[in-house]
């Protein structure tokens, strides 16, 4: 276990120092410790010379000295001399390692990469080797690409020729995708040219939640066998996005007369796929425009499956609402028919003879729309209620925070974290509003506000749906509360885990039953 905690801290070191790093080589001496910290240089260690420590990033290292404690090297070859003598542990991440005979090493070996040592050789700890001489020359073969690409936020580096082998592959296979998926993709660009904001936000919330869908699956004993497949679908859903995030930027460009066309689809492609690649190359615009292209795309395809598969299985209409009650005419006593006929056909109509005169007539009371549903003769659909307003919803989650707060304390359960709330209080907070939506639907700030939630269908929530909104809930406030402010701009007012669940948060009347 030793020896994998110093592998691991020595990748976080590796590619924190990379990623901190600039394209020129760096030479840096740490005095907190007195290690030796060389990027993007060689370190060469003499016979007679102590070193405390070392770490060489990007560079190669030939040891002919001594060095009290660990090696480290990460992406670099290392050479060990018979009169070298290591009093800690050597550990290489993406390089080869050759040690001679008569080299100590008092600890541990662990090397990524290739490995040739004496017979006789054998380290004072564990020993694990992983891969061979050509893994560890293939990566190696990386420096070049972190030093120009990844330091300067850019994934195409143009004197790289592998870099451009690689570009070549992809876009052969977004090229095979554009023409094999047609249809998809250009569903997927059509959402992208009508709800771009939208889209965005979709893709983000779509790349938040995957991770905790993911867990939620994996707990459950059937789930387990669904996240291959949702890893799957996110995994071609960006794909086919980024395509069509390509033709919404060719279309972009030179406008496409008929989206249907197959020849100005790709034309559209081809140009998007031209743009996107010189601005890979670009720093810092490339790895924003990859980063962008990414959620776009992913919020694409998800809003396009969604609209598909609405289309597939709409909702069911909603019943006719039953007519008013028509009083019944009393006949017409005492009269010839052919008198009766008369008076219904001329205008104006005659006098009633004396015998209809003491009908009273019949009065239908209207529905009083403010009236209670519970207490009208026909119950009205939640859904038919306004939308809960912004500031109503507010208030209720302000009223119920302080609810759990207090509770919280009381209860000893808001210790774990700096806020307000620990670990145990966030585990109340999430079990009372489940609690409360699956018995009441809504809370006790919903019931003071006058708010009730409701399925989109006009049924009551379901335990499975109100984890799915509880759970939820947590991402829209913890993005920067970006999820509860969507309502501001949706049209039906729902959040980010509204649309998630499936759910409507309705202002009911004051008289509506608890």
């Amino acid at each position: 276990m030793k020896l994998f905690r110093r592998a691991i801290l020595a990748a976080v070191l590796a590619f924190g120092c990379v990623s901190a790093a600039s394209a020129q080589p760096v030479d840096i001496n740490v005095h907190f410790s007195d290690p030796s910290l060389h990027i993007g240089q060689d370190l060469t260690l003499k016979q007679g010379d102590v070193a405390r420590e070392a770490v060489v990033i990007a560079g190669d290292a030939t040891i002919d000295g001594t060095i009290d404690r660990d090696l480290v090297v990460v992406l670099g070859q290392v050479q060990v001399s018979s009169t070298a003598v290591i009093g800690g542990s050597l550990i290489v991440i993406g390089g080869n390692v050759k040690v001679a005979e008569g080299a100590k090493v008092n600890e541990d070996i662990f090397v990524i990469g290739g490995y040739d040592a004496a017979v006789s050789f054998a380290p004072g700890g564990g020993h694990i080797v992983i891969g061979t001489s050509g893994l560890g020359s293939g990566l190696r073969g990386l420096v070049p690409w972190l030093m120009g690409g990844l330091l300067l936020a850019r994934p195409i580096v143009p004197s790289l020729w592998w870099v451009w082998t690689v570009a070549a592959v992809f876009f052969f296979i977004n090229l095979i995708l554009n023409l094999l998926f047609d249809t998809p993709i250009r569903a997927s660009t059509a959402t992208l040219r009508a709800t771009p904001l939208s889209t965005f936000m979709t893709g983000l919330l779509v790349m938040l939640l995957a991770g905790p869908v993911c867990v939620l699956l994996a707990v459950s004993v059937i789930g387990v066998a669904v996240v291959p497949f949702f890893l799957c679908a996110l995994l071609i859903g960006t794909l086919l996005g980024k395509i069509a995030f390509a033709r919404w930027i060719g279309m972009s460009m030179i406008h496409q007369d008929d989206p249907a066309d197959r020849r100005q689809s790709l034309r559209s492609f081809l140009i998007g796929s031209a743009v996107m690649c010189i601005a890979y190359m670009i720093p810092i615009i490339g790895f924003v425009t990859w980063a962008m292209a990414g959620v776009f795309g992913l919020g694409a395809a998800t809003m396009a499956f969604g609209s598909a598969y609405r289309r597939e299985h709409p909702k069911k209409p909603k019943p006719p609402k039953p007519a008013a009650p028509v009083a019944d005419v009393p006949p017409m006593t005492g009269v010839p028919p052919v008198a009766a006929a008369t008076m219904m056909a001329d205008e104006p109509v005659a006098e009633p003879p004396l015998a209809m005169a003491s009908v009273e007539p019949v009065i239908v009371a209207e529905p009083d729309p403010a009236a209670d549903p519970a207490q009208t003769g026909t119950l009205r659909s939640l859904l038919s209620l306004p939308r809960g307003p912004f500031m109503d919803r507010l208030g209720a989650f302000v009223l119920d925070f302080i609810l759990i707060v207090i509770v919280a304390q009381a209860l000893d359960l808001d210790r774990g974290f700096d806020g307000p709330l620990g670990r145990l209080g966030l585990l109340l907070a999430v079990v009372y509003h489940v609690g409360f939506w699956t018995w009441k639907q809504t809370t006790v700030g919903g019931i003071i506000c006058n708010l009730r939630v409701v399925r989109t269908d006009g049924e009551p929530l379901q335990f499975g749906e109100a984890l799915v909104r509880g759970l939820t809930g947590i991402f829209s406030l913890a993005v920067a509360g970006i999820g509860f402010l969507w309502i501001l701009r949706d049209p039906e007012r729902q959040a980010w885990h509204d649309r998630v669940a499936g759910t409507y948060v309705v202002k009911v009347p004051r008289s509506y039953p608890i």
